[in-house]
């Protein structure tokens, strides 16, 4: 059992899949918070193209 124990421990892989899942998760976060300017900008951009485009009524 203590050598089960000591083995458990030892082992990495657990710890390294839970840092690439707060990488993750990070990387998420830094999107999510990025996309909400983003795309008011976007919108204002289209906006002010439509709006250069003149407007013809056959």
């Amino acid at each position: 059992m203590n050598n089960l124990l000591k083995r458990f421990c030892a082992q990495q892989s657990g710890a390294t899949a839970v840092e690439y899942a707060l990488i993750a998760a990070l990387i998420t976060v830094v999107l999510v918070a990025a996309i909400g300017p983003l795309s008011v900008a976007l919108t204002e951009t289209f906006e002010e193209v439509a709006n250069a485009i003149p407007q013809t009524v056959p």
